[in-house]
């Protein structure tokens, strides 16, 4: 069928270079024609249309020829579209790898999709909770856009949102996204229903949406709780993005695995067109495997790990109270990351990271890694054995102690 009038169009293009052509579950041509539905689909648009030019090897088995052929025609057929047209060319032998395939894809975007470079627009501000985790910092100014700090306030050994401020910052024309961190890393604040729900009140009615960090949401201690984002009554929960990782719960970063959560169907879409221009579509097999793993299996020892981790913090609080009263710890509610109160060695952040790796061997993070509202702090990991942890307290409390 053609599009009827006024419908938008939109338009992919991608090259295939596989060895071997033929693989478990699949071969080069059925990886052309998914490939291209794929790329687009996760634009916005509903797949109609697909070309086709083949860059053949001299000498190319035509049998082999044959298979692909039907392989993508049977791919066209499952994913409901038509190769309407295509090219051949022949390059001398020893000058290819036996086959090269060019496609390219059209459909019809669906309604509010726009894939213009307007939706891309340097110089939009993002609002951040500082101190807060050092990467937002990162990917906002690597995106072209401008960080907008709204520090939390300390309040009787944690800290609580200052909505007056946020709600100022959200009501400047440019601000476009919250980025929140629930749990709050590095002030291991698990925010409350009402802190979120009054979050959500203000960047709906100023159009900020929230992008919310969960990736900690499973490392939280009794009586606190974790509270998702999604979950919250209200038009800024469905409008939100969340994003979660069992990576930090099941330590397993290193299988770079995530799930990202949005209820609406143009954002997701508009998500799914990101993901793929960055590069970061595809997922670790092994990471999903053992995503399911932990989800299903892992309950027991998660909560042996969680117990572990609030103990240390127990431990880690009584040694400062006892041998660094000077330097109080923030109240840790979730994560594993406890945040040290350090002014009082009238010192910069930096100073202490340096000087504390030179003299004791001993990393601790800069509360400056974490936003202008983490000078004259330091961020403690104490995600490790007790032994390890009683160590560096005990290299930090000698090498405090010849300042303070």
């Amino acid at each position: 069928p053609s599009p009827e009038a006024g419908q938008r169009l939109a338009y992919s293009t991608d090259s295939f270079v596989v060895t071997p052509h033929f693989f478990p579950g699949g071969d080069i041509g059925r990886l052309a024609v998914c490939g291209t539905v794929n790329d687009v689909a996760t634009s916005g648009a509903t797949p109609l249309y697909l070309t086709c030019a083949f860059i053949l090897e001299e000498g190319f088995p035509l049998d082999d020829l044959r298979r692909i052929c039907a392989s993508m025609a049977s791919a066209a057929k499952e994913a409901g579209v038509r190769i309407v047209t295509g090219d051949t060319k022949v390059v001398n032998r020893g000058h290819g790898d036996g086959i090269f395939i060019n496609t390219s894809g059209v459909g019809t975007l669906a309604p509010g999709i726009n894939l213009g470079g307007a939706q891309c627009r340097p110089g939009d501000k993002v609002l951040v909770q500082t101190p807060v985790y050092n990467c937002f910092f990162s990917s906002i100014r690597n995106n072209g856009c401008q960080a907008v700090e709204c520090p939390l306030i300390p309040c009787e050994g944690t800290y609580r949102m200052d909505f007056d401020a946020l709600a100022t910052a959200a009501a400047d024309p440019g601000a476009r996204l919250l980025l929140l961190c629930n749990p709050h890393n590095p002030a291991g604040r698990a925010w409350t229903a009402e802190e979120l729900t009054t979050l959500g009140e203000i960047c709906h009615a100023n159009g900020v949406r929230v992008v919310s960090d969960e990736i900690h949401c499973e490392l939280v201690f009794a009586p606190a709780r974790h509270i998702p984002f999604a979950s919250l009554p209200g038009e800024a929960s469905d409008e939100a993005i969340v994003c979660i990782s069992p990576s930090k719960a099941f330590n397993i970063a290193g299988l770079q695995i995530a799930n990202i959560v949005c209820p609406d169907p143009e954002v997701r879409a508009a998500v799914d067109r990101a993901i793929n221009d960055n590069e970061v579509c595809d997922v670790n097999p092994f990471g999903v495997a053992a995503t399911v793993a932990a989800y299903n299996h892992g309950e027991e020892w998660l909560a042996q790990l969680i117990d572990y981790i609030h103990a240390n913090y127990e431990f880690m609080a009584d040694y400062c109270r006892r041998h660094l009263p000077e330097l109080p710890l923030a109240r840790l509610e979730a994560t594993y990351l406890v945040w040290m109160d350090c002014r009082r060695l009238a010192m910069t952040s930096e100073s202490i990271e340096q000087q504390l790796l030179s003299d004791s061997a001993l990393w601790l993070n800069a509360g400056t890694m974490y936003g202008a509202a983490g000078e004259g702090y330091m961020r403690w990991n104490i995600a490790t054995q007790r032994s390890v942890l009683a160590e560096a307290l005990e290299r930090f409390r000698k090498w405090a102690r010849q300042r303070l």
